[in-house]
């Protein structure tokens, strides 16, 4: 496709979801590289009471650049199909599902995928009946939110509480995972073919948001030091994972390897961040 065959490009960026801020950053370093390739590309801030200014914009084709809910979980992509305008990434479907981690582990763990044991919680759940199922320590998480917003490590009943009110902040839905410990790996997917791993490192209990975002700390390994046996056996992981849900165009993995060498499936984000520190851009790169 030639630039001009692209036409005119909104790159979607902002939205409403917690992960606005990192929406936009993306969105600002995604029109960066479009106009930098001379493509006639222009930022859109979609903003709810901005959503129906999109059927008059007159777009050709449009860049989702927006995390989280409304721009990830198939919102975004319904309205852009009903608008008969091209877009990046997964289709209507496919975001829905992988936004929704716990039928994103239903659909892995009918299809003989590995992922953490779960229990789905809410506000009145017990921390005894949690761990009845799955033992301490346990994660509690978001269902329907990504960077790690939410995502607490619980090793007890102080801890279950303050984990609790955590989520409630951001989401009304939680789930309980079995806290696997190990080696955390981000593998990005692009045109159905798996990109270089990275190995995550941290100080912190876990890839959380301060990780991601705010620690100078972090370290990202690229190659991921595993051996080719190791490598492949993750990659073919993170692949089903993706075709699994129905996830094209690109995407993101995130998986972790336990102490006895086994790799499990936490989740899969269809929009991964595209800022300066961002995972799937830097996995890019490795690949030259």
């Amino acid at each position: 496709m030639t630039k001009s065959e692209f036409g005119k490009v909104a790159v979607l960026t902002g939205g409403w979801s917690s992960e606005r801020t990192i929406s936009l950053e993306s969105g600002t370093a995604v029109l960066a590289a479009l106009q930098e390739s001379e493509i006639n590309a222009v930022a859109y801030d979609l903003k709810p009471q901005t959503v129906s200014s999109l059927a008059t914009s007159h777009f050709d084709r449009a860049f989702i650049a927006i995390h989280g809910r409304g721009g990830e979980d198939g919102t975004l992509q319904g309205m852009l199909e009903m608008l008969n305008v091209p877009y990046t990434g997964s289709g209507v479907l496919a975001s829905a599902l992988a936004m929704d981690k716990i039928i994103s582990k239903q659909i892995w763990s009918a299809q003989g995928l590995p992922t953490p044991p779960f229990v789905i919680a809410d506000s009145q759940s017990k921390c005894e009946d949690i761990v009845a199922h799955l033992g301490f320590p346990f994660a509690l998480k978001p269902i329907c939110e990504g960077s790690s917003i939410g995502v607490s490590k619980v090793e007890s009943q102080a801890d279950f509480d303050a984990a609790k009110s955590a989520v409630m902040q951001v989401s009304k839905t939680m789930f309980a995972e079995t806290w696997v410990s190990g080696d955390e790996y981000a593998v990005a997917l692009l045109a159905d073919k798996i990109l270089p791993p990275i190995r995550l490192e941290t100080s912190r209990t876990f890839y959380d948001y301060t990780a991601k975002y705010e620690d100078s700390g972090t370290r990202y390994h690229c190659p991921c030091g595993l051996d080719s046996t190791e490598l492949k056996s993750l990659e073919t992981l993170c692949l089903k994972a993706c075709r699994a849900l129905g996830v094209k165009g690109w995407g993101r993995v995130d998986a972790i390897r336990d102490r006895d060498g086994k790799f499990w499936l936490l989740e899969v984000n269809t929009v991964p961040g595209l800022t300066s520190h961002s995972l799937v851009p830097m996995s890019a790169k490795a690949t030259g």
